[in-house]
């Protein structure tokens, strides 16, 4: 297989601006209307951007699904979504995991989750490769809505430390 073959675009997206929780349980909070203007606006770049993915590999927790769903009706789509509670509960291992086994033979694949783990991924895959603009930006804070658009040549199964190079990364704002 050629090297061109193999090259893959990974998204990892910070669900957006979630409701406090007032007495309920972390995984059913929801989105704030900040939200759900930011998670519209997110899809909207994406889908500027032409960065649809192949597979979204989302969290199972509410304002996770909320912030695919409003992504969605701002332009960005795919055909197939999986919702994993690995994603909502995992460590940075547990989501890198997830994505060896889910990528199979994708060319892209966007998972909406949460921090610390976000972030985290996006530098242990990274480790200071690619943009210096978009790892200035990254410096500022992996915050809600955030976009970290990553490069990897090579199979989901080795996805690994430092193997891929940070192209963009976004905060949505609606």
């Amino acid at each position: 297989m050629s090297s061109a073959a193999r090259e893959k675009s990974l998204v990892l997206m910070r669900h957006a601006k979630a409701e406090e929780g007032a007495g309920l349980p972390d995984h059913d909070r929801a989105l704030a209307p900040r939200g759900r203007r930011d998670a519209h606006a997110a899809g909207r770049w994406l889908a500027d951007q032409a960065l649809v993915p192949d597979l979204v590999i989302c969290s199972t927790a509410v304002r996770t699904r909320q912030t695919w769903e409003q992504a969605c009706s701002g332009g960005v789509h795919t055909e197939f979504v999986e919702y994993r509670r690995s994603v909502y509960l995992g460590s940075t291992e547990q989501v890198l995991e997830t994505l060896r086994e889910d990528g199979g033979d994708t060319a892209s694949v966007m998972v909406v989750g949460h921090n610390p783990t976000m972030a985290e991924l996006t530098s242990r895959l990274c480790d200071g490769a690619g943009s210096t603009a978009a790892h200035d930006a990254l410096s500022r804070g992996f915050e809600t809505a955030g976009v970290a658009v990553l490069d990897y040549a090579g199979e989901w199964a080795d996805l690994d430390a430092g193997t891929c190079h940070l192209r963009r990364f976004h905060l949505a704002r609606g």
